[in-house]
C-alpha cells in the first residue's frame, strides 16, 4: 500500500471514532465517511515534500555527470539523495550487466549545472558506503566516436 493511502485510512479511522463519540447518533460508517473525506482534504492542501525536492521541476541548464567505483549494492534512490545536496537531480541511471542483472559499479547522473559542477568537487574522492566515488563529467557517445575517428 502506498503511505498517503495509510495516512487517509488511519485519520479517517481516528475521524469515525472522534465523531462517534461525540455525535452518538450518527452511524459508524457516516462517522468513517466524514473522517476520510477531512483527511483526504488535509492531505491534498499540505504540500509534499517529495514535490518539494523533485529534480523534475528543474528547467535550467543540466550536465551528465559519470560516477564509478559505486557500490554493488547501492539503489538510485540513494545516489540521488547523495547528489540532491547539491543541486536539483533530474535522473540517476545505475549501469546493469546485460547477461546477470548485477550492477556494475558505475552510473550517470543528470543535474544542474551549477550542482554538478559543486558535486564533481565535493564528491570526487568521497567515501561513500566504504568506496570511493570518482566523480567526472559524462562524455556524450558522439564525442568519443569523433574521437576515434580522429586518431584513426
Amino acid at each position: 500500500m502506498q503511505k498517503p493511502f495509510l495516512i487517509v485510512l488511519i485519520v479517517a479511522i481516528l475521524g469515525a471514532l472522534a465523531i462517534s463519540q461525540f455525535t452518538p447518533e450518527l452511524y459508524s460508517a457516516i462517522a468513517f465517511f466524514t473522517g476520510a473525506i477531512i483527511a483526504s482534504v488535509i492531505f491534498t492542501l499540505q504540500p509534499s515534500a517529495a514535490n518539494a525536492t523533485s529534480g523534475d521541476t528543474y528547467t535550467g541548464p543540466t550536465m551528465t555527470l559519470y560516477v564509478g567505483n559505486l557500490p554493488y549494492r547501492v539503489h538510485e534512490g540513494e545516489v540521488k539523495e547523495l547528489f540532491g545536496k547539491y543541486g536539483p537531480v533530474s535522473s540517476v541511471r545505475l549501469v546493469r550487466d546485460r547477461k546477470t542483472g548485477r550492477r556494475k559499479g558505475f552510473g550517470f547522473i543528470e543535474m544542474s549545472e551549477a550542482g554538478a559542477k559543486k558535486a564533481m568537487a565535493k564528491l570526487n574522492e568521497f567515501e561513500f558506503q566504504e568506496r570511493t566515488l570518482k566523480v567526472r563529467e559524462a562524455k556524450s557517445q558522439d564525442t568519443d566516436k569523433n574521437e576515434a575517428a580522429q586518431a584513426s
